[in-house]
């Protein structure tokens, strides 16, 4: 595979780019390909190389690349302009389709990513209980702001930094953890602080430590601990919201949490956050209440415009069923060559999710860290010599889109196998 082209663009992107790349998981050793268009299912870089993308953008191109009807509804907005400063009925649309999805949603604030969606989750939970500490997920990844940047997922996890320098001691005292699937830890971390935990923000499926999956009766568990003790819960759904389900993993299990975050999907592949929940509580939000929270950019009519359309094609098409059966035929391909093969890894799956570890099945953070980690990242490299792109970390999480055809999952599942057996 030819790749001078990625190759020289990287060596200057070294000079001008911290690592030669704007965020940590892309900086793919000894360098990454770079991209200038995609279409569908599939990516192109600058040497010619086509790839079978399970990326996705990390999550939100549910519909795939360049989906037609989002690419119009962006189109026409822009027809009109991009920023205005000012209200817009698109706003009102989309929070009520929010709300109809979501039954634990009354209220939304529009934000601008996924992080920013959680840090003002954080924010309005202790303006809300008047209470300080928050707990999290062990490897549970919400963004890179100092609250959480304890132990967390995704990029940090992969190069070995699981907590950043610059973040001051007493931005994290307040940041206690406790293990995935462990409610017993909950129970007993609750306790200990029963006078000051504001709430426990959580992805209710983990998607970067690897996809891991709530043990049965956990999320029910933590619901019931989290009522009797008076600690708002915020499911994390950034990753999940419109993945797992139109109304997300709570509704996929039947939880609902008292706050929601949600990103990626929502804005159809252009940067968006939203927080949702009761109107009890976000009218604690500005300028209805105390907890201040503002952004040139929030509700912007162009993110709007994309995540509405997406939203309306999820709503009246069958993509779950579509996505569920290539999920599906992925899996048991997958699965086949690990069993014809004796390896002792496993495929963790949930409807158009799915992470091979080079492992056992992981129920938390540490035990996802016995994975092998530098095998999966051998692997990951002889993929892409196959013309098939993962996410380059036993970490993250891979997606099917809706525009992902039984030949890409077949030629996905004989490169598997290829590869697999090559290693």
């Amino acid at each position: 595979m030819n790749m001078e082209k990625s190759e020289k663009l990287y060596r200057k992107a070294r000079n001008l780019l911290p690592g030669g790349v704007s965020s940590p998981v892309r900086a793919i050793k000894p360098y990454p390909f770079y991209t200038v268009r995609a279409e569908g299912s599939k990516l192109y870089d600058v040497d010619g190389n086509e790839y079978i993308d399970y990326c996705m953008g990390y999550g939100p191109l549910i519909l795939g690349h360049r989906n037609p009807t989002i690419q119009q509804a962006i189109a026409e907005q822009m027809e009109k302009g991009w920023l205005y400063g000012t209200p817009t009925p698109s706003e009102l649309d989309m929070a009520q389709m929010i709300a109809d999805a979501f039954e634990s949603i009354e209220m939304v604030r529009f934000v601008n990513s996924g992080s920013e969606a959680t840090m003002s989750a954080l924010r309005i939970a202790r303006g809300f209980t008047g209470k300080e500490k928050v707990i999290k997920i062990e490897g549970g990844f919400h963004g890179a702001h100092d609250a959480v940047l304890v132990k967390a997922g995704s990029g940090a996890t992969t190069h070995g930094v699981p907590n950043s320098m610059g973040v001051p001691v007493d931005f994290v005292k307040n940041t206690l953890q406790v293990p995935y699937n462990d409610v017993e830890a909950l129970i007993e971390l609750i306790e200990k602080n029963r006078d000051n935990v504001a709430c426990l923000i959580m992805e209710p499926v983990m998607g970067n430590s690897g996809l891991i999956l709530p043990k049965d009766g956990y999320l029910k568990e933590v619901r019931r601990v989290t009522e009797e003790n008076d600690v708002l819960l915020i499911f994390d759904e950034v990753i999940t919201g419109f993945r797992v389900s139109y109304g997300g993993a709570q509704d996929y299990y039947g939880v609902h949490s008292d706050l929601t975050t949600l990103g990626k999907i929502a804005g159809g592949g252009l940067p968006f956050g939203i927080v949702g929940g009761k109107e009890e509580i976000m009218e604690h939000l500005s300028p209805s209440g105390k907890v201040y929270q503002a952004g040139t950019f929030n509700g912007n009519p162009l993110v709007l415009a994309a995540g509405l359309a997406t939203l309306r094609f999820l709503r009246n098409n069958d993509v779950y069923g579509y996505l569920e059966q290539c999920g599906k035929e992925l899996n048991k391909g997958i699965n086949d060559t690990i069993h014809d093969l004796k390896l002792e890894y496993n495929l963790s799956s949930l409807g158009s999710m799915f992470c091979l570890f080079f492992g056992e099945t992981p129920g938390n953070y540490e035990e996802a860290l016995q994975c092998d980690k530098d095998r999966f990242l051998q692997f990951f490299y002889e993929l892409l010599k196959e013309g098939i792109f993962f996410p380059p970390s036993q970490y993250e999480t891979c997606f099917i889109s809706y525009a992902h055809e039984t030949e890409d999952i077949q030629k996905t599942i004989e490169a598997v196998h290829v590869c697999l057996k090559r290693l």
